[in-house]
């Protein structure tokens, strides 16, 4: 499996946003490679639990999957049209986070928050 995750890893990292186990699976097919749609999503599960690429839902509910350029805790800028995603920190979020589970009791709280807009690239060509 190691050199499966291996794969996934370099074709995630050769990518610059976020991308679909399929999308993943048919690009790594068509590089030549024999490795199927399930070892695929494997290989995304093993590197997400070992915090080395993050996942989130698309608009449309999806699974995506995304090689960071940090190991820090952040958040990410999405765009809805092509894909391009940057990563931003929060201290505002982190600071509320904190205050909100503070102020009914909870510990040991994580969160997740990501932003979906439109690149100035995709704004642009669109008109």
């Amino acid at each position: 499996m190691s050199t499966r995750r291996d794969t996934v890893r370099r074709a995630l990292n050769d990518s610059s946003g976020f991308r679909s186990a399929q999308d993943l699976y048919a690009d790594l097919r068509a590089e030549g490679s024999k490795i199927g749609l399930t070892t695929v999503y494997r290989a995304l599960q093993a590197l997400s639990d070992s915090g080395e690429i993050d996942v989130l839902r698309s608009t449309d509910g999806e699974a995506v999957y995304r090689a960071c350029v940090t190991d820090t805790h952040h958040h990410h800028l999405v765009c809805r049209g092509c894909g391009k995603a940057v990563e931003v920190e929060g201290p505002a979020v982190e600071k509320w986070a904190e205050n909100v589970a503070a102020q009914h009791g909870f510990h040991d709280v994580t969160h997740t928050v990501e932003v979906f807009g439109t690149c100035a690239a995709c704004w642009a060509s669109r008109g």
